[in-house]
C-alpha cells in the first residue's frame, strides 16, 4: 500500500489506517438484482465480512467495526431478520472454533439484551476467549444505534450524579471504551449517509463512499478506499501543516 505524496520538498508515506468501519449496505438489492430472496444476498454478505475481516488483519489494519444490524432494522420483515440472526448465529459458531488461532479479539456493541439466549450465549463464550486474546479486534455492532449510545451514556453519568464531565470521561460510557475512534469510515451501495452509525466517534473520521454493493466489496475495493484514505488531510479543524 506503499501510497505516496509529495509535501515540503520530499516524499512521506502517509500511515495505514489505524480504524477502519464499515456499514455494510447493498445485501438486499444485490439480491434483488440476481432475482433471489434478500436472505441470500445477507449470506453472501456474511461472506465478504470473513474476507475483509481477514485482510484487514492481514495488512496491519488494528480495528475494524462493522455495522451488522441497527436499533431499527427490526422494522423489516420477520423472515429477513430470523435469517440476520441465524447468520450471526452461524458466524458465532465458527468464530469460536477459530478466534485462537487466527488471533482475532472479537466483541459485540450495542444493547444485545434484547436477543435471543442462545445469541447471548454465544456472545459470552466470544467475550471471554478475547478476553485471552491481545491482537487484531473486530467489533460487530448488533442492535445498535449512535444516538442510543450516547442517550445511554449520558443517563449512565446522570445516574452516577454527574453534570460536569470532559469528553473521555462520557467517552469511557460508550460501547467503543478503550479503543481510538475510527480513522476511515466506508459506505458501501452508494448511499451517501452515516446511517446513525458512530455519530460520536466518527467526528473527525474520513469517509469513502462508493456504488459497489457490499457483497461485491472485496479485498481490491478496501485497497481503493485506504488508497483514498492516504491522500487525504487530516486537520482536526486545525490548518494542517
Amino acid at each position: 500500500m506503499g501510497l505516496l505524496r509529495k509535501k515540503a520538498g520530499q516524499t512521506e508515506t502517509l500511515p495505514m489506517p489505524r480504524h477502519i468501519a464499515i456499514i455494510m449496505d447493498g445485501n438486499g438489492r444485490w439480491a434483488q438484482k440476481r432475482g433471489l430472496p434478500r436472505t441470500a444476498g445477507h449470506a453472501a454478505g456474511a461472506e465478504t465480512f470473513r474476507r475483509i475481516a481477514t485482510h484487514c488483519k492481514n495488512i496491519g489494519v488494528q480495528y475494524l467495526t462493522v455495522y451488522a444490524f441497527s436499533t431499527e432494522n427490526w422494522k423489516r420483515p420477520p423472515e429477513e431478520v430470523s435469517a440476520i440472526m441465524g447468520l450471526l448465529e452461524k458466524y458465532l459458531h465458527e468464530a469460536i472454533d477459530t478466534m485462537e488461532k487466527d488471533g482475532i479479539n472479537l466483541r459485540f456493541l450495542g444493547d444485545t439484551s434484547v436477543l435471543s439466549p442462545q445469541l447471548r450465549a454465544l456472545i459470552a463464550r466470544t467475550d471471554a476467549i478475547s478476553e485471552t486474546i491481545d491482537g487484531f479486534r473486530v467489533n460487530v455492532c448488533c442492535n445498535y444505534g449512535g444516538r442510543d449510545e450516547i442517550l445511554r451514556a449520558a443517563k449512565a453519568l446522570a445516574a452516577e450524579g454527574k453534570t460536569d464531565f470532559t469528553e473521555e470521561e462520557f467517552g469511557r460510557r460508550l460501547y467503543t471504551a478503550g479503543i481510538p475512534d475510527p480513522d476511515l469510515v466506508i459506505r458501501p451501495s452508494g448511499e451517501v449517509r452515516i446511517s446513525n452509525f458512530l455519530l460520536w466517534q466518527s467526528a473527525y473520521a474520513e469517509y469513502y463512499f462508493t456504488d459497489v454493493l457490499w457483497p461485491d466489496f472485496h479485498e481490491r475495493e478496501l485497497d481503493k478506499a485506504i488508497a483514498a484514505y492516504r491522500t487525504r488531510s487530516r486537520r482536526y479543524g486545525g490548518l494542517g501543516k
